[in-house]
């Protein structure tokens, strides 16, 4: 018998129901959260011992998705489906980040969380479920954590904020804000924006921790329900003894080394006093080595800490708020469409950028949307870029995090596929890193962009801001560096244009941010972001006017839906012609968007006459100069744009009785036609009266063919037009029967017929 418990709290109108003793009971604790019809089940489990051979805490968050939660079999060939999909990565990632200060400091024990979505309605987006859902595993298990943890969605929709809004509304949202926290301070932010101010951001935040607060005392409730107890777990942690000594003895030569200004120096010279440390006292701890070496490390954090809160000083010098200096160079790889240079301090990203067309654009299968990507970012991270040698292999998470930051940071000033038609990808090579290269990414992307031509609707910079606490005293640190990076608090990821805040990123290390802490780096983060826009302007003031000579050449044209098949043709032979004729790349929407890729204007111009002629919607009135493509016993068949022709009957050819129409016309002729009927089926009927034809040399228009010429073609009949059709002249306009001589029939050979003339054919008889 199952014994089933649960929770339930409103959450925007709907019931949140936290329910266990299901599913997975063998886990150390399971849960599966609902809302609405979107059901997230998480497992959280503990190792039993603890290890030995590691110097940090080893937790695995993985976030699985499965295509049967939204009733999809998998595409392609492999239907389990293989590596994670970004969306699952970067899901994960959400997760990790709240739980992980949550944890004893020095527990070795492993601890493995494993998210699966079991349905989901896409009105309900399962990622911030998830991460209620971790805490709620945790909280019912025997593993040790400080939690509970909610989460939610933020959005402001038409001036109206929106707790965990659906994809249709994140769309429409200026903010896009995932905010987990505990019920008293804020642990997690993830955001994405279009341009709100500090204010907007600040006000969401506070409206996320509210809603957040009834999520957690809902937690707090079900593992009251459950009883499970803790278990104790050891707790790595040096000797008292060896730590107290340490400061004693080296302190003040930690305080020295710690504030040389350069950052392999600096490391250097830390690397060899922790080395002489422990080499001058493991005589004495001989059988304590491992405590030795953790002593050394963490005196080094308290020194560092010690100097930035108490004495006001950063290592390298600057003030709190104060920017390392910043170069920015763009256009330095003349083959590449874009690129950009950007170095702040010992933070170096070459960034570029590649034009392609609609093609090339990376196709999106997740459990909450389908479409496609035009716009990019892809970040590299290669170990010579901090002095380290490791296997140069795939993108880890912390890449494909940073990649989407920086992406997400400009994709709100990117010009959408009507101004702007191309597919845009961005590769970052970070090549220094000494702290916040994601942040360096953005604005390497930036002058990429630009350089690239890209009329971006603003630049935009990126910051990373840095905390250090002690008890209720703290210091938030502009620019920060690996070092203080690594041995603060926080780290807080702003970005944004002059006009407001486009994505943010938030990471603790201390549990929870208070309200005032976000209140000060906001302001302190637009300061440096106006500072570093500053930099950008003066290497490219505004995007180039032209495209670098080596990128391709796209053009957006609409057309009628309901003519996309006429481009198409039978089997593709239409379109595939263009392509054939012109070198262009022609892609075609179920809208009527028509993207054409050429490697030359003259290419793409070629080609959009051409789709344009085939395409183009002709009127009752429209005038043309059009070619005889072909003669009938009912008149003329004249080309009046390229693959469109009409029929102009023997009464509209001539104001005088024509006997045949080759009397007056040859195949190749250029003659003046006018609309005067455009039928049910599209057939085109034309006239040539009153339009200044001069028929010369034997009723041959000037200019025209040879009067001599003969069609190779032959006659290809009447296109289905009826014999009774109204146009045809009546029997007092027909020349008179020729007793002696038949009409010659024509010497249609089937094989040079039209593939596209899919009427029926007119049958002729000899007359008698």
């Amino acid at each position: 018998m199952h014994n089933i418990l649960n929770v339930e709290v409103n959450l925007a109108g709907t019931p949140l129901i936290i329910e266990t003793g299901k599913l997975a009971k063998q886990a150390g604790g399971s849960v599966t959260v609902q809302w609405g019809d979107t059901i997230v089940f998480c497992a959280a489990t503990m190792s039993r011992t603890a290890r030995t051979d590691i110097d940090f805490f080893p937790l695995t968050v993985d976030y699985e998705e499965r295509k049967y939660a939204v009733g999809k079999i998998p595409g392609g060939f492999m239907k389990r489906g293989g590596r994670p999909s970004e969306k699952a990565i970067l899901t994960s990632r959400l997760i990790d980040r709240p739980l992980r200060p949550l944890f004893p400091d020095g527990m070795r024990n492993e601890v493995q969380i494993a998210a699966l979505p079991l349905s989901v309605d896409r009105e309900r987006l399962p990622d911030v479920l998830a991460i209620n859902a971790a805490s709620s595993a945790l909280m019912i298990s025997n593993i040790p954590w400080a939690g509970p943890v909610g989460a939610v969605r933020v959005g402001r929709v038409e001036g109206e904020w929106v707790i965990n809004p659906s994809l249709a509304q994140c769309e429409e949202s200026e903010l896009d804000l995932v905010v987990a926290a505990t019920k008293d301070a804020i642990c997690m932010v993830e955001a994405g924006a279009n341009e709100v101010s500090e204010d907007i951001i600040l006000e969401a935040l506070l409206i996320a921790q509210e809603a957040i607060r009834p999520i957690c005392d809902a937690q707090i409730e079900l593992a009251a329900k459950v009883g499970k107890a803790k278990t104790e777990v050891p707790c790595y942690k040096p000797a008292y003894e060896i730590v107290e000594r340490v400061r004693k003895d080296y302190a003040a030569q930690i305080l020295t080394a710690i504030q040389d200004p350069e950052k392999a120096s600096r490391e250097a010279g830390i690397q060899l006093l922790k080395d002489e440390i422990v080499g001058e006292l493991s005589s004495e701890y001989a059988d304590q080595m491992t405590d030795l070496k953790e002593a050394a490390d963490k005196v080094v954090k308290e020194g560092i800490r010690d100097l930035i809160i108490n004495h006001g000083v950063r290592p390298d010098g600057r003030k709190y708020d104060e920017i390392r200096p910043i170069s920015c160079e763009v256009g330095i790889l003349p083959r590449v469409h874009g690129s950009g240079l950007f170095t702040r301090g010992q933070t170096q990203v070459l960034t570029t950028c590649t034009l392609g067309p609609r093609d090339d654009a990376q196709i999106i299968d997740t459990l909450e949307e389908d479409g496609e990507r035009t716009y990019m970012h892809f970040y590299n991270f290669p170990p010579y870029s901090v002095g380290e040698t490791r296997p140069m292999r795939g993108p880890g998470r912390r890449e494909i995090g940073h990649g989407a930051l920086a992406e997400r940071a400009l994709r709100p000033v990117i010009p959408n596929a009507d101004e702007f038609p191309y597919t845009m990808l961005l590769t970052s090579e970070v090549m220094e890193s000494n702290g916040s290269s994601s942040m360096a990414s953005t604005c390497g992307s930036t002058l990429a962009l630009m350089d690239a031509g890209v009329k971006i609707k603003s630049p935009v910079a990126g910051i990373a801001m840095g905390l250090m606490t002690e008890g209720d005293k703290f210091v938030v640190l502009s620019d920060i560096q690996g070092m203080e990076d690594f041995t603060g608090d926080m780290d807080f990821k702003v970005t944004g244009t002059a006009e407001g805040v486009t994505a943010m990123q938030l990471d603790t290390k201390c549990g929870a941010i208070p309200h005032e802490v976000f209140v000060q780096a906001l302001a302190q983060a637009k300061v440096g972001r106006f500072h570093i826009l500053g930099k950008i302007n003066e290497a490219i003031e505004a995007p180039r006017e032209d495209l670098s000579m080596y990128a391709p050449r796209m053009i957006c044209i609409e057309i009628n839906p309901e003519r996309i098949g006429e481009l198409i043709g039978p089997g593709g032979r239409t379109i595939k012609k263009i392509c054939a004729d012109t070198g262009a790349r022609i892609q075609v929407e179920q809208d009527g968007r028509v993207f054409i890729a050429a490697d030359s204007g003259e290419a793409g111009e070629a080609a959009r006459k051409i789709v344009s002629s085939l395409t183009k919607e002709v009127m009752v009135g429209e005038e043309f100069t059009g070619k005889v493509t072909r003669t009938a016993s009912l008149g003329v068949f004249v080309e009046i744009i390229p693959g469109k022709d009409g029929l102009v009957p023997m009464s509209q050819l001539s104001d005088e009785r024509v006997r045949r129409a080759d009397e007056l016309v040859k195949i190749g002729d250029e003659i003046k036609v006018k609309v005067i009927e455009v039928d049910q089926q599209g057939r085109i009927n034309l006239t040539a009266k009153g339009l200044g034809n001069v028929f010369t040399g034997g009723g041959r228009p000037s200019g025209g063919a040879p009067s001599g010429e003969r069609s190779d073609r032959g006659d290809r009949g009447d296109r289905g037009f009826s014999r009774e059709r109204s146009e045809r002249p009546d029997r007092s306009e027909r020349a008179p029967r020729r007793e002696a001589e038949p009409q010659a029939q024509p010497d249609v050979k089937p094989e040079e017929k039209p593939e596209d003339d899919d009427m029926p054919r007119a049958r002729f008889r000899p007359r008698r």
